[in-house]
């Protein structure tokens, strides 16, 4: 008799067991000596809730709204890659789910379906997540096709002008052979290489928000410097992450690098944590800490791997149960009640 599936910790295991060795290296890889990916765990465990008593937990709301999207929780589906490999229908059974748990999905536009096969399977909110090709027809042309397929927007990953070294997937990656990236495939033809990353600058978010009416949501923001220039340009949202610990090894820590930017921030724009979110009660203490949602991607990946939609649909429910149980158990019945006090 098989061992129960209690948590996301539990579908790692399964996923480990399911996936082929390279995907599987390449999905748990980290940058280097994998630092900062374990740092963004002990973040979480350096912070301390702080439960009130003897308050009306009777109903616990988690409904929140993102760009003015409602949604039944304040999580999100992160961009990841590589779907296809791990499960045949790829982004699409996560849009699925992502749909029957009520939470806004991010596409990744390398996937391997479509934006308009994501767009059409999916019943949430959903963006699209940006590299910026050296040619800006490319950029452009995918813009426009998520702009046609309904995304709500465009999330610019900001940390990629390099690719960051992930050796353990390193040693194993020409073992598999890797699904097309089909979203690519109706593209402008390249020009020039995309090979070592994905340089972008301040002009590049300028010229972006010129093009498309869509908001624009910057990915790979850890310091208060650069939340300070993005929220001046007038972003709609920064997303304070490392990139799950695979681009810059030694980064800080997302959950640490979080109060500094919301700070800076002032409120001009919404916040997001991404890296290292397992539990609900993580959730929480990044709400506490000024976040309006989290992010999730590995977890995604390893429902997905054991058990396709129904199991990312699974993954999500089971954070949802988690963050209404500590929400509940700390005293907090709503989103608006979790502060600076929550935590310590």
């Amino acid at each position: 008799m098989s061992e129960p599936v209690l948590n996301l910790l539990d579908y790692e295991s399964l996923a480990q067991e399911r996936m082929p060795g390279p995907v599987w290296d390449f999905v748990a890889a980290g940058a280097d000596d994998g630092v900062t990916l374990a740092e963004n765990r002990r973040a979480f465990e350096r912070v301390a809730i702080r439960p009130r008593v003897l308050v009306d937990v009777s109903r616990i709301n988690m409904t929140t709204q993102l760009l003015g999207d409602e949604v039944a929780a304040p999580v999100m589906v992160a961009p990841t890659g590589p779907q296809g490999a791990v499960c045949a229908e790829g982004e699409v059974a996560t849009a699925e789910a992502a749909g029957r748990a009520g939470v806004l999905i991010v596409a990744p536009s390398g996937s391997n379906r479509t934006i308009e096969e994501i767009a059409a399977a999916a019943t949430a909110p959903l963006w699209l997540q940006l590299y910026l090709y050296p040619e800006r027809e490319r950029t452009l042309a995918l813009v426009r096709r998520a702009e046609a397929a309904g995304c709500r927007a465009i999330m610019l990953t900001a940390d990629s002008p390099r690719f960051g070294r992930k050796e353990r997937s390193l040693r194993t990656e020409d073992q598999f052979d890797w699904p097309e990236h089909g979203n690519l495939a109706g593209l402008p033809p390249a020009r020039l290489p995309f090979v070592r990353g994905a340089p972008a600058t301040w002009a590049d978010v300028d010229w972006l928000q010129s093009e498309t009416p869509l908001p624009l949501v910057l990915k790979g923001v850890l310091t208060g410097e650069d939340a300070t220039i993005a929220a001046a340009r007038g972003v709609a949202g920064i997303v304070v992450s490392n990139h799950g610990g695979r681009q810059l090894d030694g980064a800080v820590a997302s959950l640490d690098a979080l109060p500094e930017v919301v700070a800076e921030a002032g409120g001009r724009c919404e916040i997001y944590l991404d890296g290292g979110v397992r539990r609900g009660t993580d959730v929480l203490k990044a709400i506490a800490l000024g976040a309006k949602a989290v992010m999730v991607g590995r977890p995604v990946l390893w429902g997905l791997a054991a058990a396709g939609a129904d199991g990312v649909a699974d993954v999500l429910g089971m954070l949802k149960a988690e963050l209404q149980l500590a929400m509940a158990l700390a005293g907090r019945p709503t989103l608006a009640d979790i502060d600076r006090t929550t935590v310590r």
